[in-house]
């Protein structure tokens, strides 16, 4: 099979979710890996294979064992992890985020092209598919026009994601026990705790945790919309944290926090508890999104 970037990552994911795990332990069913590592089943096999050519893995029938915690030689390097979309979508959001486009600027996929040294094709897919979040505009014969993020754009995002998620809360907790997803809940508690464990030198790891969190509560509202608005919320989200670097330790911290006192109320099945808990936490996102961007500059 070749060994694509989209290959690579679910590998990496795979490592990360064995390097939590004994030796000797089991992985989960192949179903279950490929919907928490939202990756086709074939490409599940392909890396399992892997596991156990590298020896790290004895695969027999329908038991896959542990034999050894990964190395750091057994990963990928993160450059050979990214697709063409997270490639366009990075350096996009470099650009219009970091200040390098102004609002009304008019965008040109054939220099876009070129400039992220991707095909044309790659960035009007891009484009078309970022067109939806009401960002940018297709104007007619003249390309794209960049409509800019606003506060109040910022404070519309927030009001939504507040709604969708406490609703996914909400439902969480009635789900039955036989649900796949209460397995993933104690798998993330468990890379939470131990992320809080190395939190001082590995804080940035932070953002890939967060968006499987986030993630998997909304899958609890099966709603095809909250999952199409969850791909904005990560976009949008992860790009305007990186700009604002103070405090960046110290809110990682308390995000971790926060999302293990929601799972502790998740588990504990006490709607209550797990609604204040997401609150607090959806508040403190929202303060970190508006004080990301200088916006009067």
């Amino acid at each position: 099979m070749k060994r694509n970037n989209r290959y690579k990552d679910v590998h990496n994911q795979c490592l990360d979710l064995i390097r939590l795990l004994p030796s000797g332990a089991e992985l989960p069913t192949e179903s279950s890996l490929s919907a928490s590592l939202q990756a086709s089943r074939t490409t599940i096999r392909a890396v399992l294979s892997h596991l156990v050519e590298i020896e790290l893995l004895d695969w027999q029938g329908r038991k896959k064992t542990i034999l050894r915690k990964p190395l750091k030689r057994d990963y990928f390097v993160s450059e050979e992890t990214r697709s063409t979309h997270q490639i366009v979508e990075h350096a996009f959001m470099e650009n219009i985020l970091g200040g390098h486009l102004d609002v009304g600027a008019l965008l040109n996929e054939s220099e876009l092209a070129r400039q992220f040294d991707v095909s044309t094709s790659a960035v009007r897919e891009f484009l078309i598919r970022f067109s939806r979040f009401g960002l940018i505009e297709k104007a007619p014969n003249r390309g794209w026009i960049l409509k800019g993020f606003t506060r109040q754009f910022a404070l519309e995002l927030s009001d939504v994601r507040e709604m969708f998620e406490q609703r996914s809360v909400r439902l969480f907790v009635h789900l039955p026990p036989d649900n796949e997803i209460w397995l993933e809940l104690t798998r993330l508690q468990q890379q939470h705790v131990d992320l809080q464990t190395r939190i001082k030198q590995d804080y940035l790891q932070f953002s890939k945790l967060d968006n499987r969190f986030h993630r998997l509560l909304n899958s609890a509202s099966e709603n095809r919309f909250i999952d199409d608005f969850h791909d904005l919320i990560t976009i949008i989200f992860h790009y305007h944290y990186r700009w604002n670097k103070k405090d960046e330790l110290e809110r990682n911290t308390a995000a971790v926090a926060q999302h293990l006192d929601i799972i502790e109320a998740l588990i504990d099945r006490d709607e209550c508890r797990a609604v204040t808990a997401c609150q607090v936490h959806l508040a403190q996102a929202r303060e970190t999104l508006l004080r990301s961007i200088d916006w009067d500059g």
